[in-house]
């Protein structure tokens, strides 16, 4: 119960359609297995109410909430929903992400268009969100927020949206970190390595005309350890750790979540 008496809300609580768990629905889920009570947001209602359900079918407390990452309003509604219902914010996730999907491109390749979109998706979201959060952990002199990035921010990565916005969400974690330290408000973000999720192996089978289980092989291989890659129980738990009072002396850290994958780069 290491989150008993928290609130939490998870920003990505959803999933798109393919095989096993996302990120968001595995943290959602085990956060109120430690304890808390969880508002699910996803621009998917639906998606969020399956993540909801799931979690009350473990004995959890959890409300789902309809938000688009790219319109501040609703974020902003829905942090304002959970501050209702509960009366505070302990933990603020942000796990939203896009790539291929958004259309992303080499360098000299990438649209106008979908550039935009994929930093409206990947980061502004995520500023939007803190921007409405801060206020109510300030007043609580307490807080956590943990942010979604990836191991592109770090390593070779081929397209150019993904990586920006992914290296500028550790940057954009550092900075509320270091503002919001003397409030008691702590911030760190998460770097998941090659995952066996929805968003990251079924996206990619259908983009090249693969079978997942092709996918899931290639990118198994790439793995140092034990060359299999993490799921979405290895994000969430580290999510949970840097959620929990146990990492109450840690803030500004970027942690990878990877099989060792960054290693092999130092």
């Amino acid at each position: 119960m290491r989150l008993a008496g928290k609130i939490a809300v998870v920003i990505g609580a959803g999933q798109g359609p393919g095989t096993g768990m996302g990120n968001g629905r595995a943290t959602s889920i085990r956060f109120a297995q430690e304890g808390a009570n969880v508002l699910a947001v996803d621009r998917d209602l639906a998606s969020a109410e399956e993540t909801a359900a799931m979690v009350r079918e473990k004995g959890g407390d959890c409300i789902a909430f309809a938000a688009d990452v790219t319109k501040e309003a609703t974020l902003a509604a829905a942090i304002a929903a959970a501050r209702e219902r509960w009366g505070r914010i302990d933990v603020l996730h942000n796990n939203v992400g896009v790539s291929i999907a958004g259309g992303d491109a080499p360098p000299t390749e990438i649209t106008e268009e979908a550039f935009d979109r994929i930093c409206a998706i990947n980061l502004r979201g995520t500023v939007m969100a803190c921007k409405h959060v801060l206020p109510i952990m300030r007043e609580q002199q307490a807080g956590a927020i943990v942010n979604i990035s990836s191991a592109a921010a770090v390593e070779n990565y081929p397209y150019v949206a993904y990586k920006a916005t992914k290296s500028a969400m550790v940057a954009f974690t550092k900075q509320i970190a270091i503002q919001n330290a003397e409030y008691g408000i702590r911030a760190n973000v998460i770097l998941p390595g090659l995952m066996d999720t929805p968003m990251a192996v079924d996206t990619r089978a259908r983009a090249m005309g693969k079978s997942r289980a092709e996918v899931a092989a290639m990118r198994d291989a790439k793995v140092p350890l034990r060359k299999r890659m993490g799921t979405a129980w290895d994000v969430a738990n580290a999510a949970l750790f840097l959620a929990s009072d146990e990492a109450n002396f840690i803030t500004g850290v970027a942690l990878p979540v990877d099989g060792g994958a960054l290693v092999r780069i130092g």
